[in-house]
């Protein structure tokens, strides 16, 4: 970013839990105006009763990223009270955990001043790679990381960064927001014909997550670092795990990757 020109104005998209909270409060601190957006209630007044009780220029909005009505009625607030949009997280998300058997963009730039920074995507180490059981939420990764990739070349002429955020496993609420959502497929899961393969999955995810120390305050001084840049990269990796699995990607043929996984969740053919 200009060092000229401090980016005042941050929305971010599910901000009051995980990744994007840990952003919010980060950026709050820094002096930025963060716009928290989410859908619960009860999280948004719980983030903005801690912004009040650390005087954070810091407040939330009620936004569904699946409701366009709802993006509109809320960059139009943040318009209202600030004037213009620096910078945009867009972090809201979900896991849907399932085998895939089982299982309108406006012209939003007008919408942002001249002096707009750019636009922050949430990807994931999913985004590049993936495992089994993962392919619904591994495939809206990818299309983030095809979209930003057009984005970049598209909104180069007027000067708006897009950047990749790409996490590995960090511990947050949006595991356990996968379980609950997977619970009406636990009979698949546990007699399907997958059933090995989701009983290898939740066993290494769940050993993955434990011995991962990367915080949600560690992703948020990532973020911070690329809003602050003055010529911001491409793509930054959070974790070591996500570090490791792009240098697999490059150096492994696919025959080798998928050898690869299939060892690590114990995927067998059978005879």
């Amino acid at each position: 970013m200009d060092s000229e020109r401090m980016t005042q104005t941050v929305l971010i998209t599910g901000a009051t839990d995980g990744l994007g909270k840990a952003a919010a409060l980060l950026l709050g601190e820094r002096g930025y105006r963060v716009f928290a957006a989410g859908r619960s209630p009860e999280k948004r007044a719980q983030l903005d009763a801690r912004a009040r009780q650390q005087k954070l220029p810091l407040e939330t909005l009620e936004m569904d990223v699946c409701d366009d009505g709802s993006v509109r009625s809320a960059v139009a607030s943040v318009h209202q009270k600030a004037g213009a949009i620096d910078v945009l997280i867009n972090n809201a998300g979900f896991v849907q955990v399932g085998a895939v058997e089982d299982l309108g963009m406006e012209d939003w730039r007008r919408q942002f001043e001249t002096n707009f920074f750019g636009i922050l995507m949430m990807s994931s180490i999913s985004g590049f790679v993936t495992p089994p059981t993962q392919g619904a939420y591994s495939a809206s990764k990818h299309a983030i990381e095809a979209l930003s990739n057009a984005l970049r070349h598209e909104l180069y002429p007027f000067g708006i960064h897009t950047i990749l955020i790409q996490p590995g496993y960090i511990m947050t609420n949006i595991q356990s927001t996968a379980m609950a959502l997977a619970q009406p497929h636990q009979e698949e899961f546990k007699n399907g014909p997958y059933a090995r393969i989701y009983a290898s999955y939740l066993e290494n995810a769940a050993s993955t997550r434990a011995q991962s120390k990367t915080t949600p305050e560690d992703c948020a001084r990532i973020m911070l670092k690329a809003i602050e840049s003055p010529r911001p990269k491409a793509r930054y990796g959070v974790t070591p795990l996500a570090t490791f699995a792009k240098i697999a990607k490059w150096l492994l043929t696919d025959g080798a990757a998928d050898r690869l996984f299939r060892r690590r969740y114990g995927i067998t053919r059978d005879n």
